[in-house]
């Protein structure tokens, strides 16, 4: 039933996700500024591609299990039941981190003009995303209570995941295109990421049951 609260959002439910989504720019822009830094002492050492791939999958399934936690625990801290959180911390998570860590950077490393090759985890390997996205929905949904400090790392993982997909899954010289990297990781994670852990879980809450100050 939790589903069908998803329409006919009220404006204050729309200021509230504004006004959070407002607040975490900050922790997009510090993370996406520590991306390009390892970015560039990574192309500047000239390490092995094989780096990025392990680093890849090392930080994916990371991605899920915060993304899903904090998920899980924001529709719970508003008063969601417990099946309805697990839902929502898993399918905000798996779905929409998956757009975040491989989609957007495969979207702007193209546009940058990579030649770019699409791997998604799902379809290879979906271990990868489908446990640590369970197990982190349960452990959001028992508490709910994990919210600021996971969102931050969750923030810092995801960009430096689409970090390293972009340089394990693209082919380019990427020193001379710092600046726009910059962009394409502020966007990849801020609005994915935001979206799974803020926007996502607050479309099912009910009417009347939202508190204020998301973030515990």
């Amino acid at each position: 039933m939790f589903l069908g609260h998803c329409s006919g959002i009220p404006m204050s439910r729309l200021k509230h996700i504004a006004a959070e989504l407002k607040e975490h720019a900050p922790f997009t822009a510090l993370g996406a500024a520590v991306g390009v830094v390892v970015m560039a002492v990574m192309s500047l050492a000239r390490l092995d591609p094989e780096v990025s791939h392990h680093s890849f999958h090392l930080l994916y399934p990371a991605h899920m299990l915060l993304s899903s936690i904090v998920t899980a625990a924001m529709f719970r801290s508003h008063r969601g039941g417990l099946t309805g959180s697990v839902a929502v911390g898993f399918l905000g998570a798996v779905g929409i981190c998956m757009i975040s860590d491989i989609l957007f950077p495969y979207m702007g490393g193209a546009l940058l003009g990579a030649e770019m090759e699409l791997h998604i985890c799902l379809l290879t390997h979906p271990w990868f995303a489908v446990i640590p996205g369970l197990v982190g929905a349960a452990l959001g949904a028992l508490t709910g209570r994990w919210t600021r400090c996971p969102h931050a790392a969750h923030v810092l993982i995801s960009t430096l995941a689409s970090l390293f997909y972009l340089m394990a899954f693209g082919v380019v010289d990427w020193l001379p295109i710092f600046p726009l990297m910059f962009v394409v990781l502020f966007i990849a994670v801020w609005v994915p990421c935001c979206t799974s852990d803020i926007v996502f879980p607050l479309l099912f809450v009910r009417k009347g049951r939202m508190r204020s100050g998301g973030y515990i």
